[in-house]
């Protein structure tokens, strides 16, 4: 049995109080792939003060910070902090920052890798959260009351998906020319809830995000449910595990994975249109996360972060030549950094 006086991936907190908790996953873009980023993992718990604590550089600018594909709780877990005062109806404002390194293939379907640096930022005000992720940035609508240990989330998002338009090392795809920067935006919901297994702070989670393309690039949209599953293990330290699957339209696998009879000719790989004939399961993603508090408390001061997520193509993405050819349908995210909490 874990030890009851922790937040799941950040959250420790007296009967009715908690604490933002930070960890994270700095997951960089431009060639970021395209998996997790519908995909966040929500951790947020209730926790217990009153229990005794257990004892126990990237060839791309910094500009193109973390694919919306990307799992932003792969380093960096959410939080959901509350406030000892008993008249207080809302969750207590916060805010997190997170800087580290990820590296990652070179874009979705890449078999070449670079490292990048990340940044990250989340907060809340007045019960209102809020997050960064690289590119993307989120809102979400429905308020934190303290202390409640089922938690429903609704709002929108707003990314920018930079796959294969940065610096591509494979001559051959290379030869097929860059894409062009997407602006998606969409909504996300979900439900998290506190006190599953192994105590009262641990916490599940489930989410559905769903985005469209509004910029004209690949003119589709892309759809992940996830689910994700946190628990600490001491007041210094936090797991967390997370799951999605991500679902693209025609449009999606036409921009990005068929090759036409021109770029056939000019790369030399053949021409393929399957992944652009119908809606499809283009990706699966299985991904874990830790912290371990530098301070001796998770709900506060600096956090050692890390984490890596492991992703693989499907079906008619995964059979492209872009990827069967000259990349890999296994994709592996690895990320590592320092957060603060204020």
């Amino acid at each position: 049995m874990l030890m009851p006086d922790l937040t799941l991936f950040f959250r420790i907190a007296r009967p009715a109080r908690a604490f933002p908790f930070l960890t994270i996953i700095l997951l960089t873009g431009l060639s970021a792939p395209a998996a997790a980023d519908e995909a966040p993992l929500p951790y947020e718990l209730t926790a217990n003060t009153d229990i005794a604590p257990a004892t126990g550089i990237g060839e791309e600018p910094a500009r193109y910070l973390q694919n919306t594909e990307i799992d932003e709780n792969i380093l960096l877990p959410p939080a959901r902090p509350q406030d000892d005062e008993p008249d207080r109806r809302w969750s207590r404002d916060y805010f997190a920052v997170a800087v580290g390194a990820l590296n990652t293939p070179k874009y979705n379907g890449s078999d070449d890798r670079r490292t990048l640096p990340a940044f990250y930022f989340r907060g809340r005000i007045s019960g209102f959260s809020f997050s960064t992720r690289g590119t993307n940035f989120q809102i979400d609508l429905i308020r934190q009351q303290r202390g409640q240990k089922t938690d429903f989330k609704f709002g929108p998002t707003i990314s920018l998906r930079s796959d294969r338009s940065g610096k591509i090392d494979d001559p051959q795809v290379a030869a097929l020319g860059k894409r062009k920067m997407a602006v998606e935006m969409g909504l996300f919901a979900g439900v998290t809830h506190t006190g599953v297994i192994t105590s009262e702070y641990d916490q599940i989670g489930f989410r559905m995000s769903a985005s469209k393309d509004i910029s004209g690039r690949h003119g589709s949209w892309t759809a992940s449910p996830t689910i994700d599953y946190g628990t600490p293990l001491s007041k210094r330290a936090y797991l967390g595990v997370s799951a999605s699957v991500n679902f693209y339209g025609k449009g999606f696998g036409r921009y990005y994975y068929d090759i036409d009879t021109d770029g056939s000719a000019a790369s030399g790989l053949p021409v393929y249109d399957a992944a652009g004939r119908k809606a499809t399961t283009g990706k699966y993603t299985l991904g874990i996360a830790g912290a371990y508090a530098l301070s001796g408390d998770l709900r506060k001061g600096f956090t050692l972060i890390g984490g890596a997520q492991y992703g693989r193509l499907l079906s008619r993405f995964a059979r492209s030549p872009i990827v069967a050819d000259v990349g890999s349908a296994d994709q592996w995210l690895f990320g590592g950094g320092l957060a603060y909490q204020f």
